[in-house]
C-alpha cells in the first residue's frame, strides 16, 4: 500500500513538473530565434532544427512533447520567428496553427519590368529561381511563352514565406494584373478605339507615367483617346524614355524626340508595341472609361497637375504660362 501511494506521489509530481514545463518560457540564444520548416521534415527532425536555431533546451524533450501531445503529424511547413516568452505549449500551437513569419515585396504603379527584376534581387526572403533568366525563359517559366512581360504584373504588396521562390510571387502578381485587367476591360466605354484588353494595358501604361495628380488621371486619358480617334500621334515623352532604355541619361533632348523607334509617338502613330510599365488599378479604369472631354492637349502646371486645353492655340498660351516663363 505504501509503494501504491509512493509511485502516484510520484506520478503527479512528474506530471506537475511536466506542465510547469511546458509553460514556462524557454530560454532562447538570441531573440528572435528563426526556424524554416520544410516540407517532408520529421517532428524529430523539427525538435533538433529548433535547437539548433538557439532554443536552449533539449531536443528529445521537444520531440517527445510533439509526440504525446498527438498534433505533430499537424505540424505545418513555412518560417517562423520565436521570440521570448514563447513556451514549449505556445511554440506548438504556432507550427500547428501555421503562424508563419512573412516576408513582404512591393511593387510600385510605374515601374518597369527591370525595376521590378532588381526588386527582386534586392528581396533576400526570396529564393532566386528567375536570377538566371532571360525574359522569355521567365515568363515560359509562368505560363505564358511568347507574352512580353512589361506591365503584365500588378503593382501591390505581396506577403510570402521566407524561401519562396520568386517565381510563386511573380505568378501571383501577373495573375492579379489579368484579373484586373480583365475586369476594366469588361466595363469599358462603349466606342473606345481599342480593338483588345491588351491595347487598354498600354494605354493605361502611358495614363499612369503621365499623371502627377490623381485627379488628372481620366482626362488624360481622354486626351490619348481623342488622338487615336482622329489618327493624331500620341507624342508622349514616356514612351520615347523607355525605348531609349538604360540610354536614357535624364534628359530628353529634340534628337531623342526624333530618333524612331517602336516606342517614339512622335515619328509613329498609334500605341506603341508593348507598355511601358506596370499599371495601377485607377489608371486601368481611366483607360478603359476615360473622361469625356474634347481636350487634345495637356501640359505640366509644375505643380504635378496639368492644364489641358482643346486647341494647338490655348495648348501654345498654356505653354508659354507655365513651362517657357520658368525657363532661365
Amino acid at each position: 500500500m505504501v509503494g501504491l501511494v509512493l509511485l502516484v506521489l510520484l506520478l503527479v509530481a512528474g506530471a506537475a513538473a511536466a506542465l510547469h514545463w511546458l509553460n514556462r518560457p524557454l530560454a532562447l540564444r538570441q531573440d528572435p530565434i528563426e526556424l524554416q520548416i520544410e516540407p517532408g521534415d520529421s517532428p524529430r527532425d523539427i525538435a533538433a532544427h529548433l535547437v539548433e536555431a538557439g532554443v536552449q533546451t533539449d531536443a528529445w524533450l521537444l520531440y517527445q512533447w510533439f509526440r504525446w501531445s498527438g498534433d505533430a503529424r499537424r505540424i505545418r511547413a513555412g518560417s517562423y520567428e520565436f521570440g521570448a516568452g514563447i513556451s514549449p505549449q505556445s511554440l506548438l500551437r504556432k507550427i500547428v496553427n501555421g503562424d508563419e513569419t512573412l516576408a513582404t515585396l512591393r511593387l510600385l504603379e510605374g515601374w518597369t519590368f527591370r525595376q521590378v527584376r532588381a526588386e527582386l534581387a534586392r528581396n533576400p526572403d526570396l529564393r532566386p529561381d528567375s536570377a538566371g533568366m532571360d525574359e522569355a525563359q521567365l515568363m515560359a517559366a509562368l505560363g505564358t511563352p511568347g507574352l512580353p512581360a512589361e506591365g503584365r504584373f500588378f503593382p501591390d504588396t505581396y506577403a510570402f514565406s521566407k524561401g519562396t521562390s520568386d517565381l510563386h510571387v511573380l505568378r501571383r502578381a501577373q495573375l492579379a494584373m489579368q484579373r484586373r485587367l480583365d475586369a476594366a476591360w469588361a466595363q469599358r466605354s462603349a466606342d473606345l478605339p481599342l480593338k483588345d484588353a491588351t491595347q487598354a494595358l498600354i494605354l493605361a501604361s502611358i495614363v499612369e507615367k503621365e499623371t502627377g495628380q490623381a485627379a488628372d488621371r481620366g482626362q488624360i486619358a481622354g486626351v490619348f483617346i481623342n488622338r487615336l480617334r482622329i489618327g493624331m500621334p500620341l507624342q508622349t515623352d514616356p514612351t520615347v524614355i523607355y525605348g531609349l532604355g538604360e540610354a536614357f541619361d535624364g534628359n530628353l533632348r529634340r534628337r531623342d524626340l526624333q530618333a524612331d523607334t517602336p516606342f517614339n509617338t512622335y515619328t509613329r502613330g498609334g500605341l506603341p508595341p508593348t507598355p511601358i510599365a506596370m499599371p495601377g488599378r485607377d489608371a486601368l479604369l481611366a483607360a478603359t472609361r476615360p473622361a469625356g472631354t474634347r481636350a487634345l492637349y495637356f501640359v505640366a502646371r509644375g505643380d504635378g497637375s496639368s492644364e489641358f486645353s482643346a486647341t494647338l492655340a490655348d495648348h501654345n498660351r498654356a505653354v508659354d504660362r507655365y513651362q517657357r516663363k520658368a525657363r532661365p
